[in-house]
């Protein structure tokens, strides 16, 4: 059968495309294989870099207006800064520039929840920026031209790269730590060609490979979600997982798919956290969400109405 060029070159083209994802899939392999670190399950955490003489009482948590996308950023009283995701663009750094000193250019952890680009893309801008002490992911891989850059400035920068593989503590100040809830194996060896493609990848369920963790200090905790569903929510619930938190940092923007009635139960919020775009094309929050969340008598702060939301906590109470 005769091909028209116009056939051939379609042919080409899907082709190449193709050999990219595969090439960019094993790139992303490769990369992570080199860099990540096995964690123990619980870490007693050197001083990365060193803390402020003016050093307080108070933690500082700061939820970014970044559009449609996510990024906070905490401020222990030891002046130990986590970056927890980075937002869609480049405004993070703005926002950084904003409640860190003028002469900062250290930031001691850095959290990405998973690889969709609304949490990934900002954290490109702050390593070229920043200086990181230590990173913290999953380790499921991706194959946007952003991932791969990613990890190969981590490479670079000679950064700490820290797989999140099971229930573990990471501790900071006296009285401050993360607890890693989820996810509850380690997902580095994700295989992209088995069936494991279809759950995460084909379906777009990298939302599920999300890091979900407990800020605690003193009496007061924060529940960072990431973009987890409600599958993820019903096995930290068959899990027994301790949920407990006075602020809730909603998942997936206020999505439908998140944040069920008993999960809520579980959490027991008494605020909650919405990081959304003012006008997005999702409808985020959905008002299915916000009914839940008003049910449980949760009182709601969000990004796009309300821009930047700071919190701070002493460790018995948050303002």
């Amino acid at each position: 059968m005769m091909t028209s060029p116009h056939d051939r070159r379609a042919f080409k083209n899907s082709f190449m495309t193709k050999k990219f994802l595969f090439f960019a899939v094993i790139v992303a392999i490769s990369v992570i294989g080199l860099i990540f670190y096995r964690e123990p399950v619980k870490i007693a955490a050197p001083p990365i870099f060193s803390s402020s003489e003016t050093a307080t009482s108070t933690l500082r948590v700061i939820f970014f207006d970044v559009g449609q996308g996510d990024s906070a950023l905490i401020i222990t009283p030891q002046d130990k800064t986590i970056l927890v995701d980075g937002g869609p663009d480049d405004k993070v750094l703005s926002k950084l520039g904003k409640y860190l000193p003028l002469n900062q250019r250290r930031i001691d952890y850095m959290i990405l929840s998973h690889p969709h680009a609304d949490h990934l893309d900002g954290l490109v801008s702050v390593l070229k920026r920043y200086d990181v002490g230590v990173v913290y992911y999953s380790g499921v891989p991706h194959t946007t031209y952003a991932f791969i850059e990613w990890l190969q400035l981590i490479k670079e920068k000679n950064i700490v790269m820290k797989i999140i593989g099971k229930p573990q503590i990471l501790e900071l100040d006296s009285k401050v730590k993360l607890d890693f809830l989820y996810p509850g194996k380690d997902l580095s060896g994700l295989d992209l060609k088995g069936q494991e493609e279809s759950k995460f990848v084909k379906n777009n369920n990298l939302n599920n490979v999300s890091i979900i963790f407990k800020l605690i200090y003193g009496q007061t905790k924060f529940l960072f979600t990431g973009d987890a569903e409600m599958p993820v929510e019903k096995e930290l619930l068959k899990n027994k997982a301790n949920l407990l938190a006075d602020v809730l940092k909603v998942a997936h923007h206020g999505s439908h798919s998140s944040t069920g009635d008993k999960f809520l139960q579980a959490i027991q919020p008494k605020m909650a956290v919405i990081s959304s775009g003012l006008g997005n094309d999702f409808g985020h929050p959905h008002s299915r969400t916000l009914r839940r969340l008003e049910r449980h008598g949760v009182k709601i702060f969000r990004t796009d109405e309300m821009g930047d939301i700071e919190m701070e906590s002493d460790g018995k109470a948050i303002k």
